[in-house]
């Protein structure tokens, strides 16, 4: 885990704020324009203000995070990035897996070949994103039971392109795609690196890639405000968003963006609504992801959002990358006092593993950012690899602190932060019926005096 900690800690230092703003257009009034009080008759309500910023800042989240992949960690289009375990640095990482990651380009005359290996005896996945967060593709042994390994030719749909012998073709809704392909660790860290090495991607071509929209790397702490409505016309020009029913919500971007644009007093009411207003719309839509049992939040949908843009930003800040529900159900726990100490127990009859076909883990994260928390022990995450003892009747307790509490197994310790606030993240990989359809919760937390 020390790229881990590497990792982590470089990202969350390199996340600076860029101050952008744009030149203020003029009042209006000419001939053949509105006046002012035209223009303020005609302007969107708070409410539309603050919907059309939560629904671009989704957008801008992944587009920071592209940033990222390409000026910090060098990746090149339609080539793979193999992580060591735990060497990544973004939002509420999966530890239990080795990722190989790229950014996949295809257009109307060029598709990508994708070679895949035999995966036997643990999870994997083939898992790819659109520009705004959303699952488009999983190939593993579940979705693609006929042909869950070998040789695919990535194409956009619609393309009239020859597709070499052997390959099956599969079509994709865009040109531009965020790649994760997981393969679980389990207990043979290194047989997975090596079948990690054997997702080969090659291109068929040379695609016509455009250039990124280049938002600022900004901070969690400090996200932009009116400068996103800069880049309305770029992002509404460029990524689709495959969802129909985002028309409307598409009309009020634009509506806002023209008030952006009319003038100092246009642009200072556009800002001044999103930090009085949206962003706290934003944490309410965090706190409020899901249905919360035993003090965990359990989303209601995620990977796949149907119209919930708000949702789907608040994943792509709280969870970027987040898989649909047909592979893994999320559970959170929020602003946890890092100096106070925590059990949960788990009766014999509903042990974390009996919930999950391929694997659970739990890990802690930080309440900002929502970053991997170093701890001296270098432990991350607690999982079915864990060498857990149960308590003598067969249930198993765990316990969160920021230091060994007498009489605690150090097995069954997951570090926390001291004088800070973190979140715990917990996941079923496989989930079972009664996890998936939300019957199952993790046990509550008891604070222990």
């Amino acid at each position: 885990m020390k790229a881990l900690r590497a990792t982590a800690t470089a990202g969350a230092a390199l996340f600076m704020l860029a101050a952008c703003t744009a030149p203020s257009a003029p009042q209006g009034g000419g001939a053949g324009e509105p006046s002012v009080q035209q223009q303020q008759a005609a302007a969107p309500t708070d409410r539309q203000i603050t919907d059309a910023y939560l629904y671009l800042l989704g957008r801008v989240l992944i587009l920071r995070q592209q940033r990222l992949d390409f000026e910090r960690d060098g990746f090149q289009w339609n080539q793979l990035v193999y992580r060591e375990p735990g060497g990544v640095a973004w939002a509420n990482p999966n530890l239990d897996v080795a990722y190989s990651e790229a950014w996949v380009a295809v257009d109307e005359k060029t598709c990508v070949r994708l070679d895949m290996p035999k995966v036997n005896g643990r999870y994997y996945t083939w898992h790819m994103l659109d520009g705004w967060g959303e699952t488009v593709l999983n190939i593993n042994e579940r979705t693609y039971p006929s042909h869950p390994d070998g040789s695919y030719a990535l194409c956009l749909k619609g393309a009239a392109v020859s597709v070499p012998a052997g390959l099956q073709r599969i079509d994709l809704p865009g040109k531009t795609f965020r790649v994760l392909a997981r393969i679980e660790l389990g207990a043979d860290p290194a047989g997975a690196a090596r079948l990690q090495r054997r997702f080969k991607l090659t291109p068929l071509g040379q695609p016509k890639i455009d250039p990124p929209i280049e938002v600022p790397v900004f901070t969690n702490k400090n996200l932009p405000a009116a400068e996103v409505f800069d880049w309305t016309d770029a992002i509404l020009r460029g990524e689709p968003d495959i969802h129909p029913g985002m028309v409307a919500v598409r009309a009020q971007v634009a509506s806002v963006a023209a008030l952006a644009r009319s003038g100092a007093e246009g642009r200072a009411r556009v800002d001044r609504t999103i930090r009085e207003q949206a962003w706290q719309a934003l944490q309410a839509q965090i706190r409020n992801l899901g249905t919360v049992r035993n003090g965990w939040v359990r989303p209601s949908i995620v990977g796949n959002y149907g119209n919930d843009y708000k949702t789907r930003t608040a994943v792509a800040l709280v969870g970027i990358w987040a898989n649909n529900s047909a592979e893994v159900t999320y559970f959170g726990n929020r602003g946890l006092d890092g100096g106070q100490v925590y059990s949960q127990t788990f009766p014999a009859a509903a042990l974390p593993s009996k919930h999950a076909r391929y694997f659970w883990s739990v890990i802690a994260v930080d309440a900002q950012d929502f970053k991997v928390i170093p701890n001296p022990i270098s432990r991350f995450l607690l999982n079915k690899e864990s060498a857990l003892k149960y308590n003598a009747d067969g249930s198993l307790t765990i316990v969160y602190a920021s230091t060994l509490p007498s009489g605690t197994p150090r097995s069954n310790w997951l570090p926390t932060p001291a004088g800070s606030r973190y979140n715990l993240t917990f996941r079923y990989y496989g989930p079972d019926a009664e996890v998936a359809n939300g019957n199952a919760y993790p046990p509550a937390l008891v604070r222990v005096d």
